[in-house]
């Protein structure tokens, strides 16, 4: 950590950053934040910090932000347990209200808080201000859960060329003034595609995707379109990631360079993977014209 070493050390770390820190200023950088970085006070002030000094740089960023974890407990004191289909909340009307009241009240305007007080200049939004995220029913058995019809990325724009760095909260809405629980993953990808960002940084509790998920060692740093495919068939891509990967493709496919899944418990992550030749995580790109060596799938 920076505090640890000597002024002549800070300023070759510095030094280091130079080109990353060109490369990226006036660019577009999505952070999808959720699971235990969220969760883990300290390690959410880190992710704070690092959104605060990208911005400071010169690089536009947007958070987007789930909140499973503080849903479910909302609905527990509130005597509602919670429900989930093949990994997704079942959404009542009374739930999806529960939904509105923790993502775009509690935990959007702690996190607008928290930036604020490292310096930023941040914003919350919510997917129903000026219809920026507008859904339809996903599947009858799940409820208000919304699947994304448009994204009207006009107000994002809008708070990035004044500076700010925007908050959104995963709720829709629709036509007729229903609200949707959407998929935090999903709604990043969206987004990150209306924007054409430069990076997609998507936070997770694992290491990026692992040819053993029981070793860290094995960690893909980098995978095309269709060498994920290739993944998922030999069953290295499986479970839980099945989804995020698929997320990471359609970012890709609407126009966002390239999409980083990356452990989130790891500090100061975010810097890791934009300022720094060693990265974390896997990054998923377009496909090339040729192949690269040494990283078949």
């Amino acid at each position: 950590m920076l505090n640890e070493l000597s002024n002549a050390e800070r300023a070759e770390v510095l030094t280091q950053a130079l080109p990353y820190i060109r490369q990226y200023s006036g660019k577009t950088v999505v952070v999808k934040y959720g699971g235990n970085a969220m969760v883990n006070e300290s390690l959410k002030q880190q992710v704070m910090e690092d959104i605060v000094l990208l911005r400071l740089i010169g690089v536009k960023v947007v958070l987007v932000h789930g909140g499973g974890p503080e849903i479910s407990e909302m609905m527990e004191r509130l005597g509602k347990k919670p429900e989930f289909v093949d990994g997704l909340r079942v959404t009542d009307k009374e739930t999806v209200d529960i939904v509105q009241m923790v993502l775009a009240g509690k935990v959007n305007k702690t996190l607008v808080n928290l930036l604020e007080n490292k310096g930023g200049r941040a914003v919350g939004l919510s997917g129903m201000d000026d219809r920026l995220i507008e859904a339809k029913v996903k599947d009858e058995r799940l409820g208000f859960v919304g699947e994304i019809t448009a994204v009207n990325i006009e107000p994002v724009s809008d708070l990035l060329e004044r500076g700010y760095i925007p908050v959104i909260s995963t709720i829709g809405c629709d036509r007729e003034g229903n609200t949707y629980n959407i998929n935090g993953d999903t709604a990043a990808a969206r987004i990150a595609g209306a924007l054409k960002a430069e990076r997609l940084i998507m936070m997770t509790d694992i290491a990026g995707i692992l040819r053993d998920r029981s070793d860290i060692s094995t960690l893909i740093p980098e995978i095309t379109v269709s060498e994920a495919s290739t993944l998922r068939e030999k069953g290295i891509i499986s479970g839980g990631m099945i989804p995020k990967v698929e997320c990471c493709i359609e970012a890709i496919r609407q126009g966002v360079r390239h999409v980083i899944i990356m452990d989130g418990r790891v500090p100061h992550s975010i810097l890791m993977e934009l300022l720094t030749d060693e990265g974390a995580g896997t990054m998923v790109s377009a496909d090339r014209l040729g192949p690269k060596p040494g990283t078949e799938a």
